[in-house]
């Protein structure tokens, strides 16, 4: 688990469900529903579990903001706008993008069981968090999940100086036999963009090879790195990578891509995210007693190497976020001043008590 806070600062221990809690209540402050506002907070806590604090408390007031605006409705009024069986399109009518996404996530995996494999094109969207939140519920169900989206711009086009493409993330999870779901989830870019507002709030530096100024120079300060492009990851392969997940998750689905998506930074535009969300049903390719037999071995084989000096043991994709979610239910989560202090003006605006 990367450790992003720095010596020093101001910290506080809470405890997961005091914050699951009194997420919850802010979004129905603003008119989500209770039963999608515990989704919204969960999704929130949960990334900080896993020790991904770019993609949780911090993100509330972003969240909050665009509800308030109404750039981004409370009640997600999803719709299937095309139904072929194992493929479907869903509206998500400007909705809540972690509701959404859900919703995605379980029709999706009802086409598979039944047709092997199960497409849902998602359009009219919003930003939804992480993506292995969703991909690992279909890991769970005996499906292999793929999860992609579009995303604000903060890239430019390779050779560019004008940010036009989205870090577009996606994730793969799969079921893994007798261990937790094997997940992969990454941005295209060499770093996500809320790890630079992360670092933007606290004052650090970021490494030089996170992102250019806005004439196209390598920089270590955080603002100047907002104001310019973020790197894409390998260089233009990473460029390429962008470029494909916005075209089956914009193009694809009748949604918005490149610079016309904004993301949840923005308090006021409509988002127009797209998705693709992909399961194929395990059991339809081989039984599932036989695809745990081999994932167990695939899993031993990985750890059966020598372990690299500076390196406690070999982790298979999605194992360090098991280890931190395990320690964080333990101890509690520990997050820094400054979020405790936006969560703090958050309650104020939503009139909802503050208990940390």
């Amino acid at each position: 688990m990367e450790d992003l806070t720095p010596a020093g600062s101001e910290t506080r221990l809470v405890h997961p469900d005091h914050l699951r809690e009194f997420t919850a209540a802010v979004y129905e402050s603003a008119g989500v529903p209770t039963d999608d506002a515990i989704l919204m907070a969960d999704t929130l806590v949960q990334a900080d579990m896993w020790g991904h604090q770019s993609h949780g408390m911090l993100r509330l007031g972003w969240y909050y903001a665009r509800l308030r605006s109404g750039a981004m409705k409370p009640v997600a009024d999803t719709r299937i706008v095309v139904d072929g069986g194992a493929i479907a399109v869903m509206d998500g009518g400007d909705g809540p993008g972690q509701v959404v996404a859900r919703r995605a996530v379980d029709d999706a995996v009802i086409r598979a069981l039944k047709h092997g494999v199960g497409v849902v094109s998602i359009r009219n969207s919003n930003h939804f968090g992480t993506c292995m939140y969703y991909t690992r519920i279909g890991a769970q169900q005996g499906c292999v999940m793929l999860l992609m989206s579009n995303a604000g711009p903060n890239m430019a086009p390779w050779g560019g100086l004008k940010k036009k493409i989205g870090t577009n993330p996606w994730s793969i999870a799969a079921p893994g036999g007798s261990h937790p779901p094997v997940v992969m989830d990454m941005a295209n870019s060499g770093v996500a963009r809320g790890k630079i507002y992360l670092a933007d709030k606290r004052h650090e530096p970021i490494p030089a090879h996170w992102a250019v100024d806005a004439q196209g120079h390598p920089t270590t300060d955080p603002k100047a790195a907002l104001n310019g492009f973020i790197l894409p990851m390998a260089g233009h392969k990473g460029y390429v990578m962008g470029v494909m997940v916005d075209v089956l998750s914009g193009v694809l689905s009748g949604s918005e891509f490149l610079d016309r998506v904004h993301g949840p930074y923005d308090p006021v535009n409509r988002s127009g995210a797209g998705h693709l969300m992909i399961a194929l049903n395990v059991a339809s390719f081989q039984p599932m007693e036989e695809f745990n037999a081999r994932i167990d071995a695939y899993i031993a084989s990985l750890k059966d190497v020598p372990v690299a000096p500076g390196h406690s043991q070999v982790y298979f994709p999605g194992e360090l976020e098991v280890q931190a979610d395990a320690t964080h239910r333990a101890q509690g989560l520990t997050l820094p001043a400054d979020t405790l202090a936006d969560l703090e003006r958050v309650a104020r605006e939503a009139g909802v008590p503050y208990p940390f």
